[in-house]
């Protein structure tokens, strides 16, 4: 009777997944032979990664990714993409995002630009910060539209990021030619602006 009352009241504290550990535990009398702090342990374990799992995959969804699946272990240097490996490999420890650092990727359609900045992407939220992929042109028509209302709020694109709070670190991709100083100046104007 206890335990049905430990397990329902588990369950409305929201740690479905300790309760369900509990109750393995009771029937498990291999369990028994641990200590107490082991079993405890081992539930609050179960219940730690279920947290964390859930709020990745809530992440991950939330940003908006079009190659959801990209990572930066699986970025090909071959010699003609030209891409700088220890660059990218810094880059993956999101550092950036902790110093507040802006990320251009500038290249020819084709290039993989959309691929890497979904997996700076995925990266950083895999170290749990809040990301959101936008494409350039469609960052570039939303600033322009929040220019001409004369309105200094961040973009529809970061503010519907899915999250509390502004994006930690917005990737953007586009199609077509990206080094054109208008865009280079909408997205730094942008990026000092927000603080991103």
């Amino acid at each position: 009777m206890l335990d049905n009352n430990t397990v329902s009241k588990l369950r409305e504290m929201k740690m479905s997944v300790m309760a369900t550990a509990f109750q393995r535990q009771l029937s498990d009398k291999a369990v028994s032979e641990l200590s107490y702090e082991e079993r405890v342990g081992l539930m609050v374990d179960a219940e730690w990664t279920s947290r964390r799992n859930n709020r990745l995959d809530r992440l991950l969804r939330s940003a908006g990714f079009s190659m959801p699946e990209a990572c930066v272990e699986d970025i090909e240097y071959h010699p003609d993409r030209e891409l700088d490996k220890a660059l990218i490999t810094r880059l993956s420890t999101c550092n950036f995002v902790e110093e507040h650092h802006n990320v251009i990727i500038l290249g020819a359609t084709g290039s993989g630009k959309s691929y890497l900045a979904n997996a700076f992407g995925v990266t950083a939220a895999r170290n749990f910060h809040t990301a959101r992929y936008v494409r350039l042109p469609d960052l570039l028509s939303e600033l322009a539209i929040a220019r001409a209302e004369g309105t200094s709020s961040p973009p529809k694109s970061v503010r519907n990021a899915g999250a509390r709070s502004k994006p930690a670190c917005m990737t953007c991709s586009s199609n077509t030619r990206t080094g054109t100083a208008k865009s280079r100046n909408s997205l730094r104007k942008f990026a000092l602006r927000s603080r991103l």
